[in-house]
């Protein structure tokens, strides 16, 4: 095995990213671990060697490790995998601090806005493990089903340090997922956190079947948001122009298997909020995200009217309808 790859990687999280990437690692003759907060859970899995909850159907390989044991996981790990989605980050590490080994790094491959403090996953990571630790994040169109099929896919690494993405960019590159560099980490992260807010539209798009001109302009608007308060932010343009920007964009705006799109196409449909969510197991972390990036973008003093319009029918009862109406009657203004 090549020295710029890592060798020994523990998993935090069993649903559906963490398990396929705990497979390909696997695949490559990388040890890998795989960690649940549900000891049940997780032991369930690995008697049936099939995430029937997560990502059913995908027989995983008998060299995939389970273990529940908060203090033994993490031990021997060279690179740790954070695929903890965001809102439950902060309880899951604040558990597993004192079992994690110091300056080992921690890739993170959640997308959201954690709600009250509105930090990037990375930034909660450090929040809670400290500076010492270096970290990372791996995002980009990767929809874990997809990844199990083996079907052709990219991804991004990004981080301060380019030494580090690098090592990421070789452990995870296979044949069937090309990685690439970046050291942008506030553009990708923010970039994987607001498309799915912007999923959540496009999927209440087509379920009042607005029409594919309606999808090419959210796209379009949709990704003019997420660069402004991007930009605001500090981030490099760039970034969004690219996978981890329009590439993951388009995917979770477009894919049927899309947990936001699919929840956003549910609320179209004349579903409640609590009825759309009660249809997945899966977290939609639009919702919570929406929550976040509408503080933002008042912190930032950043106009957004779509994800203020998600928020809207989201949170204050707006009716559908009345949101699309809003938004085509804003006032007139060049692009």
């Amino acid at each position: 095995m090549p020295d710029n790859e890592f060798h020994n990687v523990s998993i935090i999280g069993d649903g559906g990213m963490g398990t396929v990437l705990g497979i390909l690692l696997c695949e490559k003759g990388i040890v890998a671990r795989l960690w649940g907060h549900d000891a049940e859970q997780l032991a369930e899995i690995e008697r049936n060697r099939d995430n029937r909850k997560f990502l059913p159907g995908y027989k995983l390989p008998s060299s995939l490790l389970f273990d529940a044991r908060d203090d033994r996981v993490l031990a021997g790990a060279d690179l740790i995998v954070s695929a903890v989605p965001c809102q439950y980050m902060r309880p899951v590490w604040t558990r597993l601090k004192d079992h994690t080994p110091p300056g080992v790094p921690v890739v993170s491959v959640a997308k959201g806005i954690e709600n009250g403090t509105l930090l990037r996953p990375t930034q909660i990571l450090t929040d809670v493990l400290g500076a010492g630790a270096p970290k990372a994040v791996l995002s980009g169109p990767t929809i874990a089903d997809e990844l199990a099929r083996k079907l052709p896919a990219t991804a991004c690494a990004a981080a301060e340090d380019a030494s580090l993405s690098a090592r990421i960019q070789r452990t995870f590159t296979c044949p069937w997922l090309r990685v690439y560099t970046n050291s942008d980490v506030v553009g990708v992260e923010l970039a994987g956190a607001l498309k799915n807010v912007i999923a959540i539209a496009a999927g209440i798009i087509d379920g009042v079947r607005a029409g594919d001109n309606a999808k090419a302009a959210l796209l379009a608007r949709g990704l003019a948001e997420i660069s402004r308060l991007g930009l605001a932010m500090g981030a490099t343009e760039q970034t969004f122009a690219g996978l981890t920007g329009l590439g993951d964009l388009v995917t979770t705006c477009i894919s049927p298997s899309g947990r936001n799109r699919s929840f956003g196409e549910r609320i179209g449909r004349g579903q409640t909020v609590a009825e759309a969510q009660g249809a997945t197991h899966s977290v939609v972390e639009g919702i919570a995200t929406c929550e976040s990036v509408v503080s933002l973008a008042s912190k930032h003093g950043v106009e957004m009217p779509i994800t203020r319009a998600v928020y809207q029918v989201l949170f204050e009862n707006k009716p559908v309808r009345s949101a699309i109406e809003d938004l085509m009657s804003r006032r007139l203004k060049a692009e």
